[in-house]
């Protein structure tokens, strides 16, 4: 079994940045619980950010739309989805915080924190140092309300 040092794990995010992947996280069981807080389609704007990248790489943005119920706010950064952190979770604390927890025995930590818009609208951040290193980046996620989920 091969291991791969945070150098390869880091470039492969940056890779998967720079490239802009536009995968897509699973959408949510259709039937879902009916006692649970109803599902709503939100507009979803994301921003990665690379703060140590040079000034012209260090940001990117994607839209996407997507059906969301309040048990659904771990899932909603597309990053945990990569590859290099395919052993990452986001552990619920309170209803607006999260601690990310990895088991690969990478060193990696972060949090995420949820704000809540009387309108319905939610912004999330999610903030990440990959392998106990000071190679960090961010996701901001600005949910907007755009109707009932179809």
């Amino acid at each position: 079994m091969t291991t791969r040092s945070p150098r390869w794990r880091w470039a492969g995010l940056a890779g998967l940045w720079l490239f802009g992947t536009t995968a897509c996280a699973a959408d949510i069981d259709a039937h879902a619980n009916p006692d649970a807080a109803p599902r709503r389609l939100y507009d979803l704007r994301t921003e990665t950010g690379m703060p140590h990248l040079d000034e012209n790489l260090r940001y990117a943005v994607r839209r996407e739309q997507r059906c969301l119920a309040p048990d659904d706010l771990s899932t909603v950064f597309w990053m945990l989805q990569d590859v290099s952190l395919q052993d990452c979770t986001l552990d619920k604390l309170s209803d607006d915080a999260y601690q990310l927890r990895c088991s690969g025995g990478h060193g990696t930590t972060g949090d995420a924190r949820w704000q809540f818009g009387a309108d319905g609208g939610l912004v999330g951040r999610m903030n990440v140092r990959l392998g106990g290193k000071n190679m960090t980046f961010f996701q901001r996620v600005t949910a907007t309300p755009v109707g009932p989920c179809r």
